[in-house]
């Protein structure tokens, strides 16, 4: 008896309307920013039915393509483009030094909080993306119900019911982590000083990420460590060959990283890349410190897992705060530092007694009651929005033969020039403009990236930004 071979399945009608669509967009027909008919037109139009339009439409955000906006309706997803070249890869570096920005640091935060200046330097969003309004409701909640909190030392290593929530969220997006080895912190860069605190001692050599972000150099400056600079991809993140090569030829006490979507270039680390990493850590006997800042500010389906998820004996010091989704000033971040919780605990004792319990309840009862996963997918959508905003404008007015990251979450954007541009002689010309930047000799120790520069993207759009981002490019294209 011959067996026919069956056909194959057809694709489910939703499948089928999604594929159309996704080629509309490729062709051009529908682009970045367009509203796509509502989910009743669409069923009208294209005689299916409005559960299928849902699924299709589902379909479509979950792989990138569109965007729900509330009250608003579906729209082209903005796509940066990928026929621009990336930045470079620096060279590996010869050996640790110690940091020497500090002075241009300085002159660079001089006006970093101005608001007489267009803010293209600090990686501060904009005001306006936060929830300030529900948040300011919640405090004076909180204060009028509990006014002994303000009476009170916060003499505590973490408010329980916030720690459960951090713990909560870090267990759905696949790293699993006890309330109880929790240290909420004065934001994140308090838990990455008590962190670096805990594991090295003054003149330790300490790996970092290059181009790497500057708060970091300033941090191992003021404690006094050296640092040593290791190749990133733009990309992908740290490069490990590099990095095995860094860690067998230096006395290295510890590295930090930022898996997910660095600053400045924005690299996030494929899972495969960090379960390499976490091996080299464990083969060496290095332990690391992760900034996770960024992690919840993906434009994909799902949220990065931090390096920490694949973290079996301790060695991981996982570092973050709410102040890129949530609220800056509240200055609310946490530590889970493994296997040297007790280290950090004493530090954090000796450095600020506790985090105030007020602003930690703050939090956790927007967390509990606010809505914080709409927020983050608004947030996340105007960041990507902004993002695809910035490029397009760079790639319009900056010098020809300009490279850009391709960041898929955080709101920063790094930009290599051609040779010929100085962005530290840029950022003073900007300056008479009334243009802050973050030129990108700030995120080396060494005399590196004099033509880079890293945008702040956290900006909503408006005619002044855009004068701005042009006005910025004819200053560099008068150097050339």
């Amino acid at each position: 008896m011959i067996k026919t071979l069956a056909a194959p399945a057809a694709a489910p009608l939703y499948v089928e309307l999604a594929r159309s669509l996704e080629q509309l967009v490729e062709q051009g027909t529908l682009r970045p920013g367009h509203r796509l008919p509502s989910v009743r037109r669409m069923a009208l139009q294209r005689d299916v039915s409005i559960s299928t339009v849902l699924q299709a439409y589902t379909l479509l955000e979950n792989r990138g393509w569109i965007e729900a906006r509330p009250q608003s309706g579906y729209y082209v997803r903005p796509r940066l483009p990928f026929d621009v070249p990336e930045p470079r890869m620096a060279r590996p570096m010869a050996k640790p030094s110690y940091v020497g920005v500090k002075d241009l640091t300085a002159e660079v935060l001089a006006v970093a909080f101005d608001p007489a200046y267009m803010q293209f330097g600090a990686a501060c969003p904009d005001a306006s993306l936060f929830p300030t309004k529900k948040l300011a409701r919640i405090l004076a909640s909180v204060g009028r119900n509990d006014p002994a909190l303000l009476g009170r030392y916060a003499m505590n290593w973490a408010y329980d019911p916030l720690a459960r929530e951090i713990a909560r969220r870090y267990l759905q997006a696949g790293c699993p982590l006890s309330h109880e080895e929790l240290v909420v912190t004065c934001g994140c860069t308090e838990a990455i000083n008590l962190a670096l605190r805990a594991i090295t001692k003054p003149g330790d050599t300490v790996a970092v990420e290059t181009p790497s972000y500057f708060g970091f150099l300033e941090t191992i400056e003021s404690l006094g460590l050296k640092a040593l600079e290791v190749p990133t991809d733009p990309r992908t993140g740290i490069c490990l060959v590099a990095t095995r090569e860094a860690l067998a030829k230096n006395d290295v006490k510890a590295v930090i990283v930022m898996p997910s979507f660095s600053n400045p270039l924005g690299s996030c680390m494929p899972d495969e890349k960090k379960a390499g990493l976490y091996r080299l850590l464990a083969e060496f006997d290095v332990p690391a410190i992760e900034d996770d800042v960024y992690g919840d500010l993906h434009f994909g389906e799902r949220r990065p897992k931090p390096l920490k998820a694949w973290d079996t004996d301790g060695r991981v010091i996982l570092c973050s705060s709410f102040g890129k989704t949530l609220a800056p000033s509240l200055r609310v971040g946490w530590c889970a530092p493994g296997r040297y919780l007790e280290r950090v605990r004493r530090l954090k004792f000796t450095n600020t007694l506790g985090t105030p319990v007020v602003l930690q309840k703050t939090v956790s009862d927007f967390l509990r009651n606010g809505g914080y996963d709409h927020h983050l997918r608004s947030i996340r959508r105007a960041y990507h929005h902004q993002l695809h905003l910035f490029t397009q404008a760079v790639l319009r007015h900056f010098p020809e033969g300009s490279r850009l990251s391709r960041p898929e979450g955080g709101f920063v954007l790094w930009v290599e020039m051609p040779a010929g541009v100085d962005t530290l002689r840029l950022h003073r010309d900007a300056l008479k403009h009334r243009i802050n930047t973050a030129p990108g000799a700030l995120f080396s120790v060494k005399d590196r990236y004099r033509n880079c520069l890293r945008m702040n993207c956290g900006l909503p759009w408006t005619d002044t930004v855009a004068a701005a981002v042009r006005t910025l490019g004819e200053l560099a294209r008068k150097q050339l």
